[in-house]
């Protein structure tokens, strides 16, 4: 998949294709059932299959530039908070490739191109940049400064130039819609095997392994830590996870992605959060893996939630805190197991 970031890096090869708009956030299972319809419409058309999405969100552009508090201090009220993110820019372009679809183009969210009409976003960017030839959005789309355009305006506009407009059916499991603020609230109430349903996969997070201040190796839980690279995680607590990468080296416990894969897979624990027990201020993901003795630092790992064993929390010493990790190993085994 090509990823093309900005309207001012398209070229006339862009002139003609099937379109969707939307963040994607986390890609759900309603999002890829969109993705599918969009390149099945593609190749019965012999045009490439673009989905547009923007950087930052929407959301995030308008909400109110606020610090991040700590779990354990009491959240402002804060009106129009922007959601936290399920899935960072690249996580979300490598599920929405897998998915098939040709092109991603990224437009930057900033103050100008939020002030374009909805006329203006229809000539400027579906016409003029990609010319469109068809066109799937959400009954519910809205668009242009001041949410001025919505699916009415589209079919409108695709009479003027030409271009057909799709509604994308709602997506539903077990009778309600599938939806980015379902997951959100599937993953704060720890329930990892709903998450999975409502996204056709485990929850995970990707990132390279960095160097840390090594507290964990000191009472025995050696940790590789994966800097977050958000404000705020759509997910907190401890967890039974897999972690995957490629020559991750050797551990009893390595399974293969598949048989003719090359990414390793393997089992442990991790605590996503702000390590009160040691004061933290960034978010950060910490994962021990089991009967590993081997070097992850620099190298690109893909983390399952698979369970959660419980939210994080603050210890008055590290011999309570590693006692508690004890018990949490003991818990994730037992998981495995089953």
């Amino acid at each position: 998949m090509e990823i093309i970031r900005g309207l001012h890096n398209l070229s006339q090869q862009e002139n003609g294709c099937v379109a969707t708009i939307g963040n994607f956030d986390g890609v759900h299972s309603g999002h890829q059932h969109i993705l599918a319809q969009l390149c099945d419409k593609a190749r019965a058309n012999n045009l490439p299959a673009i989905v547009i999405t923007f950087e930052p969100q929407p959301q995030e552009f308008f909400a109110p530039k606020l610090s991040v508090p700590k779990p354990s201090v009491p959240k402002p009220s804060v009106p129009k908070q922007s959601p936290a993110r399920l899935t960072r820019f690249r996580d979300k372009a490598e599920v929405i490739a897998d998915c098939g679809i040709d092109k991603l183009l990224v437009i930057h969210f900033n103050q100008s191109f939020s002030q374009l009409s909805a006329p203006e976003f229809v000539q400027q960017v579906l016409v003029d940049k990609l010319g469109v030839k068809y066109l799937q959005v959400g009954d519910d789309f809205q668009f242009g400064k001041d949410r001025c355009g919505n699916f009415k305006t589209l079919l409108e506009s695709g009479k003027d130039f030409g271009f057909i407009v799709e509604s994308t059916a709602t997506f539903s499991l077990a009778g309600e819609r599938v939806s980015s603020t379902r997951i959100r609230q599937a993953l704060e109430a720890g329930d990892m095997e709903l998450t999975q349903s409502l996204l056709k996969r485990p929850y995970w997070m990707s990132g390279h392994i960095q160097h840390g201040a090594k507290r964990g190796r000191t009472i025995g839980f050696p940790t590789a830590n994966v800097p977050l690279h958000r404000a705020t995680p759509a997910v907190s607590g401890v967890f039974a996870v897999r972690l995957w990468g490629r020559d991750l080296g050797v551990c009893k416990n390595t399974i293969k992605h598949s048989p003719d894969s090359d990414k390793q897979g393997m089992d442990g624990i991790a605590n996503i959060g702000y390590r009160p027990t040691v004061d933290g201020l960034k978010g950060l993901l910490e994962v021990h893996l089991f009967d590993y003795d081997g070097d992850l630092y620099g190298k690109l790992v893909h983390v399952d939630f698979l369970h959660k064993i419980r939210d994080e929390k603050k210890f008055d010493s590290f011999d309570l805190l590693k006692e508690q990790i004890l018990n949490d190993v003991v818990e994730a085994k037992r998981y495995f197991s089953k």
